[in-house]
């Protein structure tokens, strides 16, 4: 087995969905020895914004891409083949404004590519990440579940789903915001979800 974490705080220290996160592919870890494993940190390591320059390089062709194209495309290349090699795949995302981290969107966009993780046909688009576990940590300051406000689990649900990784499982973490007392039942709850969720 193969897991892949992404940590998408702002964060390097201090992040409930990293530390949340982290908690699910140690138990993974557990429940399978020969399980190998790649964090993939978006604080430390950020994945650069999809721009014009970024657009340009991924519409020339391999060949006649400057070494600077070259390079900024390698950059996504690196991501995709990470999410491809993986079996599960953990994904720490925090509440930021009502929706996903810059981080996130960045990772997102940076592993949509057409013809590679997903494409279209007669029928429709066709997801090519098939076959893989998510499991994603949702932590949120307020009370965001089954309301309206709660815009992250409906878009990751759909994203995860066009690229084809439709086995999707969410932790919540909520309330964090909301004093000593409701944190600490915010991640006593997550934690019981986790264990739930592997047992």
């Amino acid at each position: 087995m193969n897991i892949l974490q992404i940590n998408s705080s702002a964060r390097v220290q201090g992040s409930h969905s990293s530390q949340l996160a982290s908690q699910v592919s140690a138990r993974l870890r557990e429940q399978h020895a020969d399980a190998t494993f790649s964090l993939r940190d978006l604080a430390t390591t950020p994945q650069p914004a999809l721009d014009e320059a970024a657009l340009q390089a991924l519409f020339t062709p391999a060949e006649q891409r400057t070494p600077e194209q070259a390079a900024r495309v390698a950059i996504d290349d690196a991501l995709i083949a990470e999410v491809q090699a993986a079996d599960v795949v953990v994904i720490g995302a925090p509440m930021y404004n009502f929706g996903i981290s810059s981080q996130l969107k960045n990772w997102i966009d940076a592993i949509s590519r057409a013809q590679v993780t997903f494409r279209y046909t007669a029928n429709g688009p066709e997801g090519l990440l098939s076959g893989k576990k998510v499991i994603v940590v949702l932590t949120r300051g307020g009370l965001y579940r089954n309301t309206p406000n709660d815009t992250q689990m409906p878009y990751l649900k759909n994203f995860l789903g066009f690229l084809g990784m439709s086995d999707v499982e969410f932790i919540y973490a909520e309330g964090l915001a909301m004093g000593p007392d409701a944190e600490q039942r915010a991640l006593s709850d997550a934690e019981s979800q986790i264990a739930s969720a592997l047992a």
